[in-house]
């Protein structure tokens, strides 16, 4: 085996996704949504609000960083059973790199339970290696 073939990553075919909007990432227990000051503006401008109005409204501070509020019992705040993700063209990077994140891609295993509970996780499109690194160098947390 060569050294290139000994550090590809085990998905170095690649991964398919496309996102259903079913919210199976956007509801269950609590977490947080991470976001920065570019986020909450342009979450603000969809929203068509300050942005001073929608971090009071909508943002809390977790130690030395900032997340979306929850509904109670963990979903995001801009989840609606009737509408699914109501800020999705301004989605958060958290949440437009999903399902792409490094605990979900660290081995087969982990891919494997990502699409038993994400319908969009291994069917559609498929993303190259060099996509998802570069999703999961824009996670943050």
């Amino acid at each position: 085996m060569s050294a290139r073939k000994s550090t590809e990553p085990w998905y170095r075919d690649g991964l398919a996704f496309e996102c259903t909007r079913c919210g199976a990432c956007c509801t269950g227990a609590p977490g947080y949504v991470w976001v920065d000051d570019e986020e909450i503006a342009a979450l603000a401008h969809h929203l068509a609000l300050s942005v001073d109005d929608f971090t009071r409204k909508y943002v809390r501070r977790v130690e030395d960083d900032l997340s979306l509020i929850e509904k109670p019992g963990g979903d995001c705040i801009f989840w609606t059973s009737d509408a699914g993700c109501t800020v999705y063209p301004a989605r958060p990077r958290q949440c437009r790199t999903w399902p792409f994140w490094p605990e979900n891609v660290r081995s087969e295993r982990a891919w494997k339970r990502v699409c038993e509970i994400c319908p969009g996780s291994g069917t559609g499109p498929v993303y190259t290696v060099e996509a998802i690194q570069i999703a999961l160098e824009m996670v943050r947390k």
